[in-house]
């Protein structure tokens, strides 16, 4: 299988036809074999019995089911299970994103990109609700990460099938794929693309998302820097309690000693013994997590690095299969 067309769908009834002629449009042109996975995320308006109907129609589309709605990380992530294709594509169910630019990502993979992503620069959405938090959020994403995007949301993107084996989505993670990728060594591109206003049923997200991105933003600042090395984060932070805390003991035992001021109502004696106390826990932690970190990697059967490919002249490699050559003994 070349290319796998991975698309979740979430009570999108009205949109799945013309979604269905337009993606297997694109498909026709593309070369190689294609497929199309639509992840049904707990539909409940219809569109289950529609998809199903679809499949019977084209059997490049396959289908997956979810018993409910678990959220469009998750049925991404069930695409990319499914997938066979030696290059996935991502593209939202309601239309929004332009089935027409696949063809122009996947030349980019050809030429050495590794994961494109796309960058709806003419973005047809309510400025208040949609755009400016956007904004907001995609300049916080980039300032904090160190990874220069301007439109982390945009779903649309391809990528190389061992770059999103290699991704671990859960929660909201999806909007992090570029990033998580980029952490993993992959060579990313951002591609403006067509972004069309909604025709059919309502958007999903509102400003309610704009907490839980702040959050997955610091899970995935923590998986960037500390995440196979947590004590540099809780140690640091620990040391630095500490020191503080014994400060406040050291100062109150001279406050004691060189004028008289009483320790017991002293409020730096409480203060540092509490801060003393805190670093031991952040200690703690921070070993809790080297030990997990490592536990993690040896039952998963996972590194912390990731090869690209492995180069080996011929001469090299027809030494390092040549048989070995056993001195015979001598007679006497």
């Amino acid at each position: 299988m070349r290319t796998s067309i991975i698309v979740p769908i979430y009570n999108e009834v009205e949109t799945i036809p013309l979604l269905v002629e337009r993606v297997c449009g694109v498909m026709d042109q593309l070369p190689g074999p294609c497929e199309l996975i639509l992840v049904d995320d707990g539909s409940q308006d219809g569109s289950s019995a529609l998809l199903d109907r679809c499949a019977e129609a084209d059997p490049r589309l396959q289908i997956v089911h979810f018993r409910r709605n678990y959220g469009q990380t998750a049925a991404m992530q069930a695409g990319i299970e499914q997938a066979r294709g030696e290059t996935l594509v991502m593209l939202d169910g309601d239309l929004q994103n332009e089935p027409n630019d696949i063809p122009q990502m996947l030349e980019q993979i050809d030429a050495g990109y590794d994961l494109v992503h796309g960058w709806r620069k003419d973005r047809h959405d309510a400025l208040l609700t949609r755009k400016l938090p956007s904004r907001m959020a995609n300049w916080l994403i980039s300032r904090v990460t160190g990874f220069p995007i301007h439109d982390l949301g945009c779903t649309l993107k391809a990528m190389r099938r061992e770059i999103a084996e290699e991704l671990e989505l859960y929660g909201e993670m999806h909007r992090f794929i570029p990033i998580l990728a980029h952490w993993r060594g992959a060579r990313c591109l951002e591609m403006v693309t067509t972004h069309h206003a909604r025709q059919f049923g309502k958007t999903k997200y509102g400003l309610s998302r704009t907490v839980r991105v702040v959050l997955d933003l610091l899970t995935v600042k923590y998986m960037l820097d500390y995440y196979t090395s947590p004590m540099k984060l809780f140690g640091r932070v620990g040391l630095a309690f500490f020191a503080t805390g014994l400060s406040m003991l050291a100062g109150t035992v001279a406050m004691k000693l060189g004028m008289g001021f009483d320790m017991t109502g002293n409020p730096l004696l409480v203060l540092g013994a509490m801060l003393c106390i805190v670093s031991v826990q952040l200690f703690s932690v921070g070993l809790l997590g080297e030990a997990n970190t490592r536990l993690y990697y040896r039952r998963n059967e996972r590194r912390p690095f990731a090869i690209r490919n492995v180069f080996q002249s011929e001469s090299s490699a027809s030494a390092s299969t040549a048989p070995a050559t056993i001195p015979m003994k001598k007679s006497a």
